[in-house]
């Protein structure tokens, strides 16, 4: 939309968004207790049939998370080089919803990792912690794990990715969608590696593994543009997070990812923008537990650990069998971009030796556990001794994870790469300026040590969208004050009430960020919308048994609750409150960022699966056979409250008209429209949107539609049952002469109105 002028404008600063804290499930300083119960005897064979076979999921009596039980669950063994059935300790895949619907705090997928091969025990949730900070990744913990009244031992608690994650991130979960790993035996000859092989999407079939429904023509076009236009990367990827995994593989040593001799570890899911992006996985081998590096289509290319530390910033650069690194260092102006982003990992992280501090916070969170465990693969002094000594694993060595880091950050500093004198951008300043017509924000910043015609900001409006980029100008003429004094300016017209932004400037030899964190972080410039106050927004409409209406963004019917703005104005939902319970008002906070359009609607989604409070899914279910419901402030007065009795499958409670204070039982449940008529662009109602004659009716009906476009029509009985299915283009005939007399529903579209059928002679 288009913003009017405002009386009054509060500007809220430049605000990078900021990681959000892991909670519940996912919390860094908190041990999962997973506890599985099997009541065959010989459970660990039948994991490992399974896993031999189809690697179809075997059912378990039950799963107890934290102390929850869940009956019914699938369980089965998972991993290729970290699982044995000679292994008492093997990577498990629990499926909560694989017979039953059941799910932990909004999760049903939990993957959990032996630590094989670490004889740290926290490579993997160390290395997630770090990735977390540059791109979208799974989140990760630690779990112990019983099976039958055992402890098996301690696990690392990894994110799935799967649907529910693509949403989540990415705002979709039906785009094209793959696992990036070879489904035969890994070898140097089977990489994931976005290689165009041929036209033929059946030779890629060994490469990777479909996801979606469909996708493989999709990917024969990426690994197309990857291979043979290397200058088109930008319109096909999310190039910025491309660029952040590879500079991560390439500090931490991640060889078992596409940077490695399998070229392999990762998800790619093509998002709404038709941008592909990538998602790291599998991270036990990294920080140098996986040497090998590979060269092109035979070679493992192992590395020892000074190898490891002295790995070049461009490897793989000549090599055909990697042709996104080939694209990236060869382009001078993605690699710049690379290496700030390489550089930005190492001074935040290792340089200055924070990894360290949170390395030794995971060690002692880890500590009791691992020296409990029975089968782990490394003695308690190597775990202990994990960080600062190396270790022989089968037939290499893994190294400490500070001996490796510290070679690292020593050889790296001593490229030329970061030899360079990298631009410098401060004093970063929005304004916004209302004039007569629309909104304009005004950008500037002090650059130094940049070429002028480099200088850019990106720009967008909200955060499923892509960044749109234009120049800034030292030029006297953009509001930057005097011209070449290396203050840059850039002005933005407004399209909504949020700007998310960030600056990018580079010299001959080096780019940089501002933030530095860019693009996963960014500057946010935000209109102040007033928050709604009593009398202002109402619970409009509650359905608490949805069998089959709307799906949420998971592919689920869950119960809702829907929301109605009466003003005229666009309001803010931040700092209320939704509950089921007068004595715990609180239990939803509306997250930052919620509004609700004038004379608008907004869902939320009571399904019991908020695990964060950043989105609008509510942590309890609206019971179908009735209760309270409260919006509050945060002081705890009640702006608004719903009391509704039992609800019949399909039919909701709401307010007739929008907001008003009768209530009605609606066989047409009309989420996020209004439940009583179409209405116009004026906010008012539109009279002339359904016409019914005559009404009432005896044996011939007329319904005359407002609209030009066809659309569906459903009659429904006074207590809900669906009596008629059509369509309607301008006008539609309707024979009433077998009804029953008695007042009926219609819907056409998102208009609904009533009518009666009085038939004299009955």
């Amino acid at each position: 939309m288009r913003l009017k002028p405002f009386a009054t404008l509060i500007i809220l600063l430049l605000s990078c968004q900021s990681l959000k804290a892991q909670q519940g499930f996912y919390d860094l300083n908190t041990i999962q207790k997973i506890e599985i119960y099997f009541s065959q005897a010989n459970w660990d064979y039948q994991l490992d049939t399974a896993k031999y076979g189809d690697e179809d999921y075997v059912m378990a009596d039950w799963v107890k998370i934290n102390g929850l039980q869940f009956d019914s669950v699938g369980v089965k063994y998972k991993g290729n080089s970290s699982y044995d059935s000679t292994y008492l300790k093997n990577p498990l895949h629990i499926e909560l919803d694989a017979y039953t619907d059941h799910d932990y705090q909004g999760y049903a997928d939990i993957k959990l990792g032996n630590g094989y091969s670490d004889p740290s025990m926290i490579r993997e949730v160390l290395s997630y912690s770090i990735l977390a900070n540059y791109m979208v990744c799974p989140q990760s913990n630690f779990a112990q794990v019983y099976i039958n009244g055992s402890y098996i031992g301690l696990y690392s608690n990894d994110e799935s990715i799967a649907k529910r994650f693509c949403t989540k991130n990415f705002g979709s979960s039906k785009n094209t969608f793959f696992k990036c790993n070879p489904i035969v035996i890994p070898s140097p000859n089977t990489k994931s590696n976005l290689r165009y092989i041929n036209a033929d999407s059946s030779s890629y079939f060994n490469y990777y593994e479909l996801k979606s429904k469909y996708g493989w023509n999709d990917l024969v076009s990426l690994c197309d543009t990857v291979t043979n236009f290397p200058n088109q990367l930008d319109n096909i990827l999310d190039l910025d997070r491309f660029l952040w995994m590879l500079a991560f593989n390439n500090a931490l040593v991640n060889l078992d990812s596409y940077t490695g001799a399998f070229a392999q570890n990762y998800y790619l899911y093509k998002d709404n923008n038709k941008q592909y992006n990538p998602i790291v996985w599998d991270l036990n081998m990294c920080l140098g537990g996986f040497p090998f590096v590979g060269s092109g289509n035979s070679s493992l290319a192992g590395l020892t650990v000074t190898n490891m530390q002295q790995m070049p910033i461009g490897i793989h650069s000549a090599d055909n069998y990697w042709p996104l690194i080939k694209a990236i260092i060869n382009d001078p102006g993605y690699k710049r971009k690379y290496v700030a982003h390489l550089r930005t990992i190492v001074d935040e992280f290792f340089a200055n030796n924070a990894y360290q501090s949170l390395a030794a916070q995971l060690h002692s969170v880890a500590d009791t556990a691992v020296l409990s465990d029975p089968n782990k693969f490394f003695t308690y002094t190597q775990f202990q001794n994990g960080l600062t000594t190396d270790y022989q694993v089968g037939s290499y060595t893994v190294p400490g994870i500070n001996n490796l880091m510290t070679g690292r950050v020593n050889y790296l500093q001593s490229t030329a790469e970061f030899g360079y004198t990298e631009p410098v951008i401060n004093n970063v300043v929005s304004l916004l300026i209302p004039s007569v017509n629309d909104t304009t924000i005004e950008v500037t910043a002090r650059i130094e040590n940049a070429d002028a015609s480099t200088v850019t900001i990106a720009y967008r409006f909200n955060a499923d969208k892509v960044f749109v980029k234009q120049p800034m100008y030292d030029d006297g003429v953009h509001n930057d004050g005097l011209a070449n004094d290396s203050i840059f300016g850039a002005s933005i017209n407004l399209d909504t009430i949020q700007c998310q932004y960030y600056i990018y400037a580079e010299n001959s030899v080096a780019g940089k960020f501002s933030p530095a964190r860019a693009e996963y972080e960014f500057y946010t410039v935000q209109v102040n919308i007033a928050t709604a106050q009593a009398g202002q927004v109402f619970i409009n409409e509650v359905l608490a048994s949805n069998q089959n209406g709307v799906f949420n963004e998971f592919d689920e019917r869950e119960d809702w609750l829907e929301m109605y703005n009466s003003t005229d104005k666009l309001l803010s939902l931040y700092g209320l409150f939704l509950s089921d319970s007068a004595e715990a008002p609180f239990r939803f906070a509306i997250p930052r960022n919620t509004f609700i359009q004038p004379k608008g609607y907004l869902t939320f989604w009571a399904d019991g699966d908020s695990t964060d409070n950043t989105d609008l899914h509510m942590p309890f279910k609206i019971s179908s056979s009735g209760e309270n419901l409260f919006l509050s402030d945060s002081n705890g007065t009640v702006l608004d409250r719903i009391i509704f009795g039992p609800q019949r499958d399909d039919i909701s409670f709401g307010r007739c008209p929008d907001g008003g204070a009768e209530w009605l039982k609606l066989p047409y449940p009309s989420y996020n429209n209004s439940n009583c008529f179409k209405v116009a662009s004026n906010g008012k109602p539109t009279s002339s949107a359904l016409t019914i004659s005559p009404n009432p009716a005896n044996d011939i009906i007329t319904f005359t539609s407002g609209y030009d476009e066809t659309l569906p029509v459903e009659i429904y009985t006074g207590t809900g049952q669906l009596l008629y299915k059509s369509n309607v283009t301008r006008v539609l005939e309707v024979n009433t002469h077998a009804w029953n007399n008695g007042m009926y529903m219609i819907r056409m579209g998102n208009i609904v109105n009533r009518f009666t059928i009085i038939h004299p002679e009955k």
